[in-house]
């Protein structure tokens, strides 16, 4: 059985070489002779790739020119629209203030109204029938209460006294008069209460404005500014007020509106520089008046004060110091007082702005503060209008204190 196994491998295996041979032979003989592959390969190296800038055909050899030679198209640059001009910004309307005469005519109701409780009561005390020690106490107690001062209330206490014994029986209308006589004794002085805006120089009257923080200061500036508009002065501010932020742009508003013009320099600059430049530019341009608002400052500071000695000497190079106007509030009574001396004592005061007069019952601070310093009330503000600053008037305002 093996050997039958073995013999029909052995013939599987030459049927299997056989036809090896045959298929080989085929193959060779349909081949032909150029086609048959060489025992050693040949390598074509690929074409290289074109780079940016090359033309993609084999190039000719051909003239070639450079690009100066040849002539571009021009082209026209595409038109822009027209551009729309920016309006220009309106220039602010300037104002025509108020005449100054009449002001106090016209504030005087107001006026009235705030201060009649010093006049109406001293009316109410002297009306009685009979006059006694205590009544005279009472008169005396509502003149300080007013601010008067005890010296000028004692003065006038006296005054009232003696005449009331000589005059006997007492009408409301004799009493009213003698009143207003006494009152006017107190509050009127011989010194001159115009503001001082022509100096007969060639150079324009220079006026400072003075005073502590929160007095109102650079408003009344700006007010004083349309008062002298108002009776037909040019004027130049001057915003030495460096300290106080957006002190110099609320004067120059100020300015704007009646047509002066503010010369102001840099926040937290030198004021004695700014007030300086303000009095040169007055004179080049031939204005009437010159206006520095001065910063705020405490009187108990002595460096700030020595300051304000500084201005006044920087500015007097230039031209003279017309004027010195030292604004307090009202309101503070006795306290301006203390106030008003230390500034005597740096600078030398020639006028008094009395300003929120119209909010306080304390009227007599009118001849307290003249007597102090001996310079007379000149401007007095009833209200917080543009046009309610008014030269003081002694007759109006008694008469406003102690009612019709």
């Amino acid at each position: 059985m093996e050997i039958v196994i073995l013999a029909v491998v052995i013939a599987v295996v030459l049927v299997g070489a056989v036809s090896a041979l045959v298929v080989g032979g085929r193959w060779k003989k349909q081949l032909p002779p150029a086609e048959r592959p060489s025992a050693t390969p040949t390598i074509t190296t690929p074409p290289a790739e074109p780079r940016v800038g090359d033309e993609a055909e084999t190039p000719r050899d051909e003239s070639r020119r450079t690009i100066e030679e040849v002539d571009l198209p021009t082209a026209e640059a595409p038109e822009a629209p027209p551009a729309e001009a920016e309006p220009a910004p309106a220039a602010p309307e300037v104002e025509v203030p108020e005449p100054t005469e009449g002001r106090l005519v016209r504030l005087r109701a107001r006026l009235a109204r705030s201060q009649n409780a010093l006049g109406k009561g001293l009316l109410t005390l002297l009306s009685r029938e009979h006059l006694d020690e205590d009544t005279w106490e009472e008169i005396e107690d509502t003149l300080l209460t007013a601010d008067v001062g005890v010296v000028p209330t004692q003065e006038l206490v006296e005054r009232l006294r003696e005449r009331v014994r000589v005059l006997g029986t007492r009408t409301p209308q004799e009493l009213r008069t003698l009143l207003r006589e006494e009152l006017l004794k107190l509050v009127a002085t011989d010194a001159p209460r115009a503001v001082k805006t022509d100096n007969g120089l060639e150079t324009p009257a220079v006026v400072m404005v003075v005073g502590v923080n929160g007095t109102g200061k650079t408003t009344t500036t700006g007010k004083l500014a349309r008062v002298l508009v108002a009776d037909g002065k040019s004027v130049v501010l001057g915003a030495a007020d460096t300290f106080r932020a957006a002190a110099a742009d609320q004067l120059q508003t100020w300015g704007e509106r009646v047509g002066a013009r503010t010369v102001r320099g840099p926040e937290g600059g030198d004021p004695a520089s700014i007030a300086f430049d303000a009095v040169k530019e007055g004179i080049a341009e031939h204005a009437d008046v010159v206006l520095i608002d001065t910063a705020g400052r405490l009187h108990t500071k002595a460096g700030l004060m020595d300051e304000l000695g500084k201005v006044k000497r920087v500015v007097e190079k230039q031209a003279p110091l017309d004027e010195v106007l030292l604004v307090l509030d009202a309101t503070t009574g006795q306290n301006g007082l203390v106030q008003a001396r230390v500034f005597a004592e740096v600078v030398n005061i020639t006028g008094i702005v009395l300003t929120k007069l119209d909010g306080t019952a304390k009227g007599g601070i009118v001849v307290a503060v003249q007597r102090e310093l001996g310079v007379p009330v000149k401007l007095i503000g009833l209200g917080e209008g543009p046009d309610d600053l008014a030269p003081f008037d002694p007759e109006a305002f008694v008469d406003a204190l102690i009612g019709d």
